[in-house]
C-alpha cells in the first residue's frame, strides 16, 4: 500500500496455543492488507462540473454548452473554480469506493463525515465464520510478545462469540463481545467537495493511521479518475500552511492551485 501503511490480521504466535490447535490457528488468521477499489463515478465528472459551473452565467441551451466544451476549457474552469473557493459544483460528480479488511474503530472515525452514503457488513444478520478477521496496530505488531497477547484476547472475544451463538444467543447480542478489531467491509459514495474536505483532513500526517491509509489510497484512486478535481487535494500544507496546531513537521508537497 502507498506510504507503506499495513494492516493485519496477526494469528496468534504458536507458542501461546496447545499443540494440537497452532497448525488450525494459523489458518484461520491470515495476514492481509487493506484494499480499497474505486468502483464507480460519475461519467465525465470534470465535464458535468465545469458545464454546471458555466451554465449559471449562460443563456444558451444544455446541449450546446456541453458541446462547447474542450478539455482545455474545462481545466481552465475548474482552475478558477478551486481558486476561488466555489466549489458547489463539484457536488454533481459522485465518486464511490468499496473498502475492505479496516476495523470497526476506523468505521467509527468514518461515519462522522456526514455528507456521505455509507453501507457497512452488518454484524447483526451477518455471522463470523470460522476464519474471524481482525486488524492489528503497527505498534502492536512491531512487539512479539504484545503482539502474541493482543492476537490471544481477540481469539478469546471469538470464543466467547461462538459460545454464545450455540447458546442460543442471537447474533445481535452475541456481537457485544467482539472487539473494535474486527474486520469490517464497506462501500462509501461521496461527492467531489466532500471528497476534497475528507482528504484535507484524513491525509494529514496528524490523522489516526488507519483511516490516513484507507483516505491516500482513495485519493490516489480519485487522481487517476479526474486529475482535475483533485491535483491540489491532500491536507492543508498540499497547497498553503498548515492547519494543525501542531504541525507534524513534514508536510506534504506543495501543488499549486
Amino acid at each position: 500500500m502507498r506510504g507503506g501503511s499495513i494492516l493485519q490480521r496477526t494469528p496468534p504466535h504458536p507458542g501461546l496455543l496447545p499443540d494440537g490447535e497452532k497448525e488450525r490457528e494459523l489458518k484461520r488468521h491470515e495476514l492481509t492488507t487493506m484494499l480499497v477499489k474505486l468502483i464507480r463515478h460519475t461519467p465525465e465528472p470534470e465535464k458535468s462540473c465545469a458545464v454546471a459551473a458555466r451554465l449559471c452565467y449562460s443563456n444558451t441551451s444544455i446541449g450546446n454548452l456541453q458541446r462547447k466544451f474542450t478539455r482545455p476549457l474545462v481545466q481552465d474552469l475548474l482552475k478558477k473554480i478551486v481558486r476561488s473557493g466555489h466549489l458547489s459544483v463539484l457536488e454533481h460528480a459522485s465518486f464511490t469506493f468499496a473498502v475492505e479488511g479496516v476495523s470497526r474503530a476506523l468505521l467509527a472515525q468514518l461515519t462522522r463525515h456526514r455528507i456521505a452514503s455509507f453501507s457497512v457488513q452488518s454484524q447483526r444478520y451477518v455471522k463470523f465464520s470460522d476464519k474471524f478477521e481482525f486488524v492489528t496496530p503497527p505498534t502492536i505488531a512491531r512487539k512479539r510478545e504484545i503482539a502474541e497477547a493482543y492476537a490471544l484476547a481477540v481469539n478469546e472475544a471469538k470464543k466467547l462469540y461462538d459460545v454464545l451463538l450455540l447458546s442460543g444467543i442471537p447474533a445481535e447480542d452475541a456481537r457485544y463481545v467482539i472487539p473494535q478489531a474486527a474486520a469490517t467491509k464497506i462501500i462509501l459514495t461521496m461527492n467531489a467537495r466532500e471528497l476534497r474536505h475528507f482528504f484535507s483532513l484524513r491525509c494529514c500526517n496528524r490523522a489516526q493511521w488507519e483511516i490516513r491509509a484507507m483516505a491516500v489510497e482513495m485519493l490516489a484512486l480519485a487522481r487517476r479518475a479526474a486529475p482535475l478535481l483533485f491535483r491540489s487535494c491532500g491536507p492543508s500544507c498540499v497547497s498553503g500552511a498548515c492547519s494543525e496546531d501542531k504541525p507534524c513537521g513534514k508536510p506534504w508537497k506543495k501543488v499549486p492551485l
